[in-house]
C-alpha cells in the first residue's frame, strides 16, 4: 500500500463519510444485509453509542478523507454475561479497495481488544462476501456458525456466516 493511512477514533464529524461508505456497501448487495440506503440521521444514535472507551469506531484516514471504518459493537447489549464478546464490522470506500486498509483496521481493532476487555470477537458475514471471510481467516478467525439461505438480497439467496476468534 503506497498511501499513508492514519487510524484514529471516529468523531461525529466523520458520520457523513461513514454513511457514504456504508451506502456503497448496500449497493453491492453482498457486503451487508441492509437493502435500503441509510441517512446520517439514521446512524446518529449508533455513533453516540459507540464510545472510544467501550465500543469504538475506528477511521482509516487518507489525506483528511475517511477511506474506511471499523466498529466494535456489543453483542446483545445490556446482558452483562456477554460483555466480553463483541462484533466487528468494517467497510472501505470503493476508491480505496484492495489497498490493505481493511487489514489495517482489523489489525488495529484486534490490538485494542485487551484495552476494551474483549475476549471474543466475531463478525456476521454474508456467504457471498468471500473477500471478508478470507480476510478474517487470515487473522485467525474461524467459522463458529452458519445459517444456510438466511438472506435474500433482492433475489440472491445466500447464507450468513458467523466468523469468530478468541482474542
Amino acid at each position: 500500500m503506497s498511501e499513508n493511512v492514519k487510524i484514529r477514533f471516529a468523531t461525529m464529524e466523520d458520520l457523513e463519510g461513514i454513511v457514504k461508505i456504508y451506502n456503497q456497501a448496500i449497493e453491492t448487495k453482498r457486503a451487508t444485509a441492509d437493502l435500503e440506503k441509510i441517512t446520517t440521521e439514521d446512524r446518529k444514535q449508533w455513533m453516540i453509542d459507540h464510545k472510544s472507551d467501550t465500543y469504538p469506531v475506528y477511521i482509516a484516514e487518507i489525506d483528511g478523507e475517511v477511506a474506511g471504518w471499523c466498529s466494535i459493537s456489543p453483542y446483545r447489549a445490556g446482558r452483562r454475561a456477554l460483555a466480553r464478546t463483541a462484533e466487528i464490522s468494517y467497510y472501505i470506500d470503493f476508491n480505496h479497495h484492495r489497498k490493505g486498509i481493511a487489514s489495517k483496521l482489523v489489525e488495529h481493532a484486534l490490538g485494542d481488544c485487551e484495552r476494551l476487555n474483549i475476549k471474543n470477537l466475531f463478525a456476521f458475514i454474508l456467504s457471498v462476501n468471500e473477500r471478508s471471510i478470507n480476510l478474517l481467516k487470515k487473522y485467525g478467525f474461524e467459522q463458529w456458525g452458519y445459517m444456510p439461505e438466511a438472506a435474500d438480497l433482492d433475489g440472491t439467496i445466500c447464507g450468513h456466516c458467523l466468523i469468530g476468534k478468541q482474542v
